[in-house]
């Protein structure tokens, strides 16, 4: 078996891991690189452009490959045609529908046009949509299969069996891949959060990882970026009553009230909704990402809000409604974008003055997220926050729960598959270090049994 570590293991974003066995090649994740990850993604760099002005043709989308692969927002998968893989590549599997996961795809997808792309209902239909959107196409055949699902698919060098575990994580429909080979079990744990208790949803599915482990896996690529926390981050019912303790603080007939948190978190924004009722405010979601998202989860009747809720989403729709809620401040309940103070989030805009909304002192905004632990999201957010402040709004800050497990996940998930081998990924060499340390603590050795890797490195095992 021989993995090569194509994205994700330097950085916070760009997951792609590629394993071969004997004649065949498959590919787990294509995820999208930029600061901002999420919704900078969904608010700049797929930002709707007027293609005559900007001399697209339909098909090209808003950026070529070349000019991703320019500014690294993409994986540096020509490794495998260097290596011979690109030709052998069977079948690509998607995690989950956050961008660093998924967003890379309509990029790179094409240049592996016979693998048939994997994904639960949720993470396909916003694939599609993001091709509908950049008026792009890809030629792969795309497989929508259900957690808990197994397949069996056709190498040159023989079938393999495919597993899709339930896992839990701060979207919907999250999977962990599992590749049966000749060589034994590959297990791709990106993202992993351990939540026994959601408010939509299994829990994760501990039986069958517990089965898997007795099988015997010979290799487990996981999520490593809070390796260093002790501390077990609370599930999100621990996160609703957060955001309701939040939004029953909010005060004042005419002020306006704002939330912005993660836009594919549509199990938060599901009880965000129900608990915004309670304001008697009409609730207005403002953002493409939050619309792109809800809209996905309608579509696999997972959304039930039709209606309930005003998504708007284009910029014409945008500024006529800031212009009623600046003459009728008390009268909506605001879900936006811009948690990370991305630029051009409707957060960003609303606070540099480019909308025709202003904020004022008594307004309230709650950040129902944290900030994403990158030197640009920590420098941004300050710069935003410190404005608001200035102007007398009345900022909650970081009322969440993290989508990422700590430690202990960790070494709950190694006790259960027992592995042969472990390969932290998902951050830097900072953030994948301490893993490295818990697996020393549960008798792997580095080098050995345990391995850092970086990107478009190969291991052999």
């Amino acid at each position: 078996m021989e993995i090569c570590t194509v994205g994700g293991f330097e950085e916070v974003g760009k997951n792609m891991t590629a394993v071969k066995v004997e004649e065949d090649v498959f590919i787990f994740d294509g995820g999208l690189d930029i600061p901002g990850i999420v919704e900078l993604q969904e608010e700049n760099l797929l930002e709707y452009a007027d293609r005559s002005k900007k001399g697209k043709k339909p098909g090209q989308g808003q950026y070529s490959e070349k000019k991703l692969r320019k500014f690294r927002a993409i994986p540096n998968d020509l490794v495998l045609d260097k290596m011979g893989w690109r030709d052998k590549v069977r079948a690509i599997f998607v995690s989950h529908a956050h961008l660093d996961h998924v967003g890379g795809l309509p990029y790179i997808a094409t240049r592996y046009p016979k693998a048939t792309i994997y994904a639960t209902p949720f993470t396909m239909k916003l694939l599609e949509m993001i091709l509908e959107d950049e008026h792009m196409k890809i030629p792969n055949p795309m497989k929508v299969i259900k957690s808990d699902s197994t397949f069996f698919i056709n190498g040159k060098s023989g079938k393999y069996k495919v597993d899709f575990v339930h896992t839990t994580h701060s979207t919907l429909q999250c999977i962990f891949p599992v590749l049966h080979t000749k060589e034994g079990i590959f297990f791709y744990a990106l993202d992993l959060k351990f939540d026994n208790y959601p408010t939509l949803g299994n829990p994760p599915n501990y039986k069958k990882m517990k089965e898997l482990g007795k099988k015997g896996v010979k290799a487990l690529v996981m999520d490593a970026l809070y390796s260093k926390t002790e501390t077990k981050p609370g599930g999100e019912r621990i996160a609703q009553h957060m955001i309701e303790e939040a939004i029953s603080k909010m005060r004042g007939k005419n002020s306006a009230f704002f939330l912005t948190t993660f836009s594919s978190h549509i199990e938060r924004l599901i009880y965000i909704v129900n608990l915004a009722k309670k304001t008697r405010r009409e609730i207005v979601f403002l953002g493409r990402s939050l619309s792109k998202y809800v809209e996905a989860a309608e579509k696999v009747g997972s959304w039930p809000h039709k209606n309930k809720v005003q998504l708007i989403k284009y910029a014409k729709q945008r500024e006529a409604f800031l212009r009623k809620l600046e003459k009728d401040r008390g009268k909506y309940f605001i879900v936006c974008t811009g948690h990370q103070a991305e630029e051009n989030s409707v957060m960003d805009r609303l606070v540099k003055g480019s909308l025709p909304f202003k904020f004022k002192e008594g307004d309230h905004v709650i950040f129902a997220s944290s900030i994403i632990p990158a030197p640009i999201n920590v420098a941004l957010r300050d710069k935003l926050d410190s404005k608001l402040r200035r102007i007398g709004v009345r900022l909650q800050t970081n009322v969440h729960v993290h989508g990422h497990g700590s430690r202990e996940d960790m070494r709950d998930l190694i006790r259960l598959l027992k592995p042969k081998h472990i390969i932290p990924a998902h951050g830097s060499l900072q953030q994948e270090t301490p893993l490295i340390e818990l697996a020393n603590e549960m008798g792997y050795k580095f080098g050995d049994t345990s391995h850092l890797s970086s990107n478009g490195k190969v291991l052999k095992f």
